[in-house]
């Protein structure tokens, strides 16, 4: 089979989903349709519709665009068939129905940013971050009925550096998905879509424990000062710069607000103040946590603007008696 013959439906949203849609035109695989989500109303009357990013390529680049509000509805059903893909390529889209993802005579695939079977679900490479991996990855897989739990096919891995917030892990494993969809894509058409593929459950070593990737809400993005140094670290360039990480700054007979951290540093205080205890030192920021202090770099009060600590410090004449929790 050559690469002309592939008959490609690509099926992706956000900006993650567009570096591979690029990379397959720009190579001249048969990207024949793209399915993407509705357009979504935007602005202060919501007046506006705003389509996704990967229907603005693909309107740049003359594709033809689907936009079902239901995947079973038989309209879209209809209009999909008519297609007649040999594959479908999914990123960062929706949950699929089985009516959908066993449509395409060689299956449908898709590029998940983690080393599957480990951070299964909506978040995974906020969480691997979270959870101080120094290693992830892309995984493509074929579709089944449960979530990111198909048949694996490759992997590429990806290094986690120490001071790297989820905005550069996102930017690389973006790249390495569209790495990944075409080494896929050459794969099925070398083989004539008899890839070999490798079940996850035998890619669990015995005694593994599998770390999930659920959706992130405002709840699960609070800090807890009572983990240490290090998890608080984590957890604050695991959220960084979206959604990001929040605190409460409390003072004794004062309203609670919301304080967001984008950006911090370890260093070799000890512990000496209780958990969420604020300090200033030489116009340096510092919260206690567990076992000693993290140091605050870039933050941003609810209703003021992002900024250094510094600048925080000046708009404050004492921190004293404010806590963090």
């Amino acid at each position: 089979m050559k690469k002309e013959d592939l008959r490609i439906v690509f099926m992706g949203t956000p900006e993650f989903a567009v570096e591979t849609l690029r990379r397959l035109v720009e190579n001249h695989y048969n990207v024949v349709a793209v399915v993407t989500q509705p357009d979504k109303p935007v602005g202060r009357h919501q007046s506006e519709m705003q389509p996704s990013q990967v229907k603005q390529y693909a309107q740049q680049v003359g594709l033809p665009v689907l936009q079902p509000v239901k995947m079973k509805d038989e309209a879209f059903l209809e209009q999909l068939r008519n297609y007649e893909a040999d594959v479908f390529v999914v990123v960062a889209f929706r949950m699929l129905p089985e009516v959908v993802w066993d449509m395409p005579r060689f299956g449908t695939f898709n590029v998940h940013a983690a080393l599957l079977p480990q951070y299964r679900g909506a978040a995974p490479i906020n969480w691997a971050v979270i959870n101080g991996e120094q290693q992830t990855g892309v995984t493509t897989f074929f579709l089944d009925h449960d979530i990111d739990t198909g048949r694996v096919i490759m992997q590429l891995p990806f290094t986690i550096e120490d001071h790297f917030n989820v905005e550069q892990v996102y930017d690389g494993l973006m790249l390495l998905g569209a790495d990944i969809a075409k080494k896929t894509l050459d794969l099925i058409i070398e083989t004539d879509g008899q890839v070999k593929t490798l079940p996850q459950e035998e890619m669990i070593p015995v005694g593994t424990v599998l770390h999930n990737a659920p959706k992130l809400f405002k709840e699960n993005c609070r800090i807890d000062w009572h983990q240490t140094t290090k998890q608080v670290y984590d957890f604050v360039r695991g959220l960084s710069p979206y959604p990001g990480a929040w605190t409460s700054l409390l003072k004794p007979g004062q309203k609670e607000v919301v304080l967001k951290i984008y950006a911090s540093a370890k260093n070799n205080r000890a512990a000496s103040l209780a958990p969420g205890t604020l300090t200033t030192e030489q116009g340096h920021l510092y919260v206690s946590t567990a076992d000693g202090q993290l140091e605050l770099l870039e933050l941003q009060l609810s209703g003021k603007k992002r900024m250094a600590a510094r600048d925080f410090l000046n708009g404050f004449h004492t921190l004293t008696d404010y806590t963090c929790r």
